[in-house]
């Protein structure tokens, strides 16, 4: 039987009133109010960890050094408490025969009742020799795993969707996740890479709540992925205001204005960069002086320039409308000012009639 979280902290020596408040400090990270941190605890308390087979495939394992600068939670605690992590070669000790036999001591022990992660993706051209794991190809051993797991998080952009290395032509065939297993619920976490706090946060909720969080159409959490970049962005007021950065470095990026016309596509990109931020919350790209390129939204690597302005996009533009708007208000409330006269100037003839 696979010992329980707080078996696992128990056991690290960490104390009672440390063990709650990481449980309170989850709830915040999941964006859960206070009185779920009772009902994490006791999941927490009770349930095994997940044994987790975490697979690389076509990929840059940007993920994977995401996922490890995780700081709410920390990845230590995630990876040595919270999950069993069986499998992963990059952060994996063993190695060769020895690590490929973890994946079927796991299947034998758990079948049906672990979590498959995946990094990357397969390439179906070529008989798949583009991605060879073990002398095999990379999707001969993500069907095999796949059939026998409870179910699947598609890590980063790679997994989700495709990202660069399906680009066109895309001469390898490199193919999304939900495109060759359609037999098992999926999750998607998207993003070049995704936020750390989000991989772990997602990790966190199936422990705690033994399902996914509720997903968007295109199976993505929503407590993550249901608000635009845009919404958010510091610089949104400079976008309302009209203030826009017109040529690298000039003094509206001096004076940190909307990145919109330096193609930023915050506008169209679901992510909580601009909320959560990187780096135990320090910055995201925005901040740190270019605009977003929409990584986390599917084919954003063939959308032509990462620099090119969108076109469809409504702007409110407060100071080069504000006498317009002012002057469209006043009629609104001249107009409501004479009707009510005219009201009550009828209303006093019928009474002096009366």
């Amino acid at each position: 039987m696979t010992e329980t979280f707080y078996e696992v902290m128990r056991r690290q020596g960490i104390t009672r009133r440390s063990f709650l408040k990481y449980c309170s400090l989850t709830a915040a990270a999941l964006g859960l109010g206070p009185s779920f941190v009772p009902k994490i605890a006791h999941a927490m308390e009770t349930k095994p960890r997940i044994p987790i087979l975490w697979l690389h495939g076509l990929e840059c394992t940007c993920c994977s050094e995401s996922f490890i600068r995780s700081a709410h939670p920390l990845a230590k605690d995630v990876i040595l408490s919270m999950v069993s992590l069986d499998y992963d070669d990059t952060l994996m000790a063993a190695a060769g025969h020895q690590a490929e036999a973890i994946i079927s001591e796991t299947i034998d022990k758990y079948d049906g009742n672990f979590i498959l992660a995946v990094e990357g993706n397969p390439p179906l051209n070529q008989e798949g020799m583009s991605c060879i794991i073990a002398g095999k190809p990379f999707n001969e051993q993500l069907m095999h795993v796949a059939k026998h797991c409870k179910a699947i998080i598609s890590w980063g952009s790679c997994a989700s969707y495709g990202c660069v290395q399906a680009a066109a032509p895309n001469p390898t065939g490199a193919t999304p996740i939900h495109k060759v297993i359609n037999d098992k619920p999926i999750i998607k976490v998207p993003g070049c890479p995704p936020i750390a706090e989000v991989m772990t946060a997602v990790v966190t909720y199936i422990l705690t709540f033994e399902r996914f969080p509720e997903l968007d159409r295109q199976g993505r959490p929503k407590m993550f992925y249901s608000q635009r970049i845009h919404d958010k962005c510091y610089r949104r007021p400079h976008f309302d205001a009209g203030q826009f950065v017109e040529t690298w470095d000039d003094e509206a990026a001096r004076k940190g204005y909307c990145l919109y016309k330096m193609g930023c596509k915050g506008p169209t990109t679901y992510n909580a960069c601009s909320t959560i931020r990187w780096n135990e919350g320090t910055s995201f790209p925005i901040q740190a002086g270019h605009g977003c390129i929409g990584c986390s939204e599917d084919g954003f690597w063939d959308k032509g320039s990462w620099y090119a302005r969108l076109t469809d996009i409504k702007q409110f533009g407060v100071e080069s409308n504000a006498d317009k708007v002012g002057g469209t208000a006043a009629a609104v409330v001249g107009a409501a000012t004479a009707a009510h006269m005219a009201a009550s100037a009828v209303k006093r003839a019928k009474q002096k009639g009366e």
